[in-house]
């Protein structure tokens, strides 16, 4: 394919295919890789600074568990409709918080750097984008998504203004600034757009995956209420109608869907309903409609591991990337940069 119209790659956690997640030497690793932009997901310690952990609950990514120091910090709270039970940010302060070392989630990839690295800033994640730009003589921006707004709202920890601020004190604060802050919700996303001309992206998450390969709604979630700094609005989920996309490009810049809403697959096997399964079905018309309302579309998240990919890809994740370049997909969140700089045809060292 020709690489001048090449996806840019986004570092989905870092290169978190190779690293504990969110920590700076995942998000080096996906510079070196190629990466255009490091993605933090950005929550609350209890003095306010923002930190990138996936999730504000840091009992699976971390090892808080193994701290007896802070064994009575666990507590069970509800996010978002779910009731979670764990060691969460906004019980910690920052001191506290670097006391601790990134774990690996997952238990199909390696353990061999747990207990290594620390819960990076917000401040550190741009340092290093900055500096690594400089160092490799090209743009490398950062693309924080926003966790549990709302959530984080009520407990009098807003994310966005402290995120704002963070950004202008390094003057990326403009359209062309190498930043899109991304997020779930959009009652913060509408705030945004009223305070930054910073690149904005809906995130659009799906319910479960149906059998013929459709995806069900997102099922919906109803806050506390005590958020005074913006409402919690409702995300669109009819994604067949150019009315959708409109309603989006009110105050958004592009979309970042599950990418199961731009190729779905569809279930084969009675026994096993695992990807590596499933059969793709036909590409919905989500991109078509989306650039004709001028949204940029970002799908999430490619994953090497067979058991993610389609039957149709006989394991090899670069026919997936290549099936969704297709389509003309504008990004791609990956954890595996270097697969995706390869898919695309990509030079490493300069991204092009």
């Amino acid at each position: 394919m020709n690489s001048a119209a090449a996806p840019l790659v986004i570092a989905h956690r870092g290169a978190s295919g190779y690293r504990p997640e969110h920590t700076l030497e995942s998000y080096r690793l996906a510079i070196e890789m190629g990466a255009d932009f490091i993605e933090p997901d950005l929550v609350a310690t209890r003095d306010g600074y923002l930190v990138a952990r996936h999730e504000p609950e840091i009992g699976t990514t971390t090892d808080v568990a193994s701290r007896a120091e802070f064994a009575d910090r666990q507590r069970t709270l509800i996010v978002d409709g779910v009731t979670v039970t764990g060691w969460f940010t906004v019980d910690f302060t920052l001191t506290e918080l670097r006391t601790l070392r990134a774990i690996q989630p997952r238990a199909d990839r390696s353990k061999e750097f747990d207990g290594q690295f620390l819960i990076p800033t917000l401040e550190e994640i741009i340092d290093l984008a900055r500096s690594e730009s400089e160092a490799c003589g090209r743009a490398i921006g950062i693309y924080p998504e926003t966790k549990h707004p709302t959530w984080h709202c009520e407990r009098g920890l807003p994310l966005e203004p402290r995120l704002l601020e963070t950004l202008a004190a390094v003057g990326w604060t403009t359209r062309d600034s190498p930043v899109f802050i991304q997020s779930f919700e959009s009652g913060n996303l509408r705030w945004l757009r009223s305070r930054t001309d910073v690149r904005l992206i809906q995130l659009l998450d799906g319910g479960e995956l149906r059998d013929d390969g459709s995806v069900a709604p997102r099922p919906r979630w109803t806050s506390a209420g005590q958020c005074n700094l913006y409402t919690q609005g409702e995300v669109p989920q009819d994604f067949t109608r150019s009315e959708t996309f409109a309603l989006f490009r009110e105050y958004v810049d592009g979309l970042g869907p599950w990418k199961r809403h731009l190729i779905g697959t569809r279930r084969t096997d009675t026994a096993d309903n695992t990807e590596r399964s499933r059969r793709a079905v036909e590409p919905t018309e989500f991109v078509r409609l989306a650039h004709a309302a001028g949204l940029q579309v970002h799908p999430w998240t490619f994953r090497n591991e067979a058991i993610h990919l389609a039957a149709d890809y006989d394991g090899d994740p670069i026919a997936e990337y290549q099936a969704f370049a297709a389509l003309g997909v504008d990004a791609v969140f990956t954890d595996f940069p270097d697969t995706a700089i390869a898919a695309f045809n990509r030079d490493r060292a300069t991204g092009r």
